[in-house]
């Protein structure tokens, strides 16, 4: 009779997970060491990048051309986020290029851009996504401070808000607009995302602080969650995050960006009242964008203080086919009556529908200036 051959006896659960683990193990570094060539490729290619770069920016220096070329930027984000196919997102995309190009133009040449400080302010926020963090991002204490800083050549750029969809127009912007000679080079519309802000808890938040426009386009959400809180405005929303970090039953409205800097947790999200919130900044610089195709212009204009001027002023508008896309008045310090009207329309200052309009409007004005053009921009963020 043939002897039964024996079975070897089951593993148990532990030895399976060994076994497990030991395979994972394998897997995992093997998946690594693909990482690690791959790394290796992209800093090989970057480094490319930036060798093109650098021949791209003695070429433009020969030709007395600016290295900053906003619209080549913008197309180059652009055709990243059009190529991916993912599991990347778009936004993910978006600022990984948005900091290679800024690298690579800081290879060309060291740029400073003043902004309305301190860090981790939506002005700082909108300074990194139009300049990246290669950039020398300078704060500095008020919107006519950045005007100053690119008037006398401390700065290339500037960073200033002039409109939010909620407030509306920025007073301090506009004044400083009325009075300098710098021009809009760029815009960027900055989505704006508030935060509840603090190391407490919602319920023991007994003062809210920030500056006096997160506090407005919150105001529905603080008064039906907080209704007990005292609202007291401060001079920046960074301040704000640093006086909640020292006191528990103080919360900050503030970016989520200024709750990692300052250590707070984030006791409510997106806590503005619009949700379409967005805040439009301007970069300004020494000279005017290039035309695009896609661009638009603003002016500041003083009309005669009669019956029918400005109805005239504004008819020129329709008769060239020009789209009017902002219109805000102003009225000059000093001077009681008389406004300037800050004006905005859709097409370069080098088109000629828009020399036209432009030459027509002198005819008619008591001062006109020619604020800048630039290219038409996506709000982000």
């Amino acid at each position: 009779m043939a002897r039964r051959k024996k079975t070897p006896p089951p593993r148990n659960a532990t030895d399976r997970q060994s076994a497990k683990r030991a395979v994972t193990k394998a897997t995992v570094a093997e998946l690594r060491r693909e990482l690690d060539r791959v790394d290796a490729e992209i800093v090989a290619t970057l480094n490319r990048r930036a060798e093109l770069a650098q021949q791209i920016g003695l070429l433009k220096r020969a030709a007395d051309q600016p290295v900053f070329d906003p619209d080549r930027e913008a197309e180059v984000l652009t055709r990243a986020i059009e190529s991916n196919l993912g599991p990347l997102s778009n936004d993910a995309i978006r600022a990984i290029f948005r900091e290679l190009v800024s690298g690579t133009r800081a290879v060309q040449s060291a740029m400073r851009v003043a902004y309305l400080g301190p860090e981790f302010t939506f002005s700082h926020l909108a300074a990194i996504a139009r300049f990246g963090q290669s950039a020398e991002l300078v704060p500095v204490g008020t919107i006519a401070a950045v005007f100053e800083e690119v008037e006398r050549g401390q700065a290339e750029f500037g960073m200033v808000p002039m409109e939010n969809s909620t407030d509306g127009r920025v007073s301090d912007t506009l004044d400083c607009f009325s009075r300098s000679k710098v021009q809009i080079c760029g815009e960027l519309p900055l989505r704006i995302h508030h935060c509840l802000l603090g190391v407490g808890t919602r319920e023991g938040v007994h003062k809210v602080v920030s500056k006096p426009q997160p506090l407005s386009q919150c105001r529905n959400w603080l008064a039906k969650h907080l209704p007990q809180a005292d609202l007291v405005e401060v001079a920046s929303s960074a301040e704000a995050a640093n006086q909640a970090k020292g006191n528990p039953h103080v919360a900050a409205v503030a970016s989520a960006q200024a709750g990692v800097n300052y250590g707070l947790s984030v006791l409510a999200k997106d806590i503005e009242d619009n949700p379409d919130n967005v805040t439009r900044f301007a970069v300004i610089g020494p000279t005017p964008g290039a035309r695009t195709g896609k661009d638009k212009t603003s002016l500041v204009i003083e009309i005669a203080h009669q019956p029918g001027a400005l109805a005239d002023a504004m008819a020129i508008f329709k008769r060239n086919r020009l789209n009017m896309t902002w219109i805000e008045s102003y009225p000059i310090p000093g001077s009681r009556g008389r406004y300037l009207f800050f004006l905005e329309f859709v097409a370069h200052q080098g088109e000629p529908r828009a020399r036209r309009a432009i030459a027509a409007l002198r005819k008619k004005a008591i001062r006109l200036e020619v604020l800048g053009s630039y290219a038409q921009a996506e709000p982000v963020g």
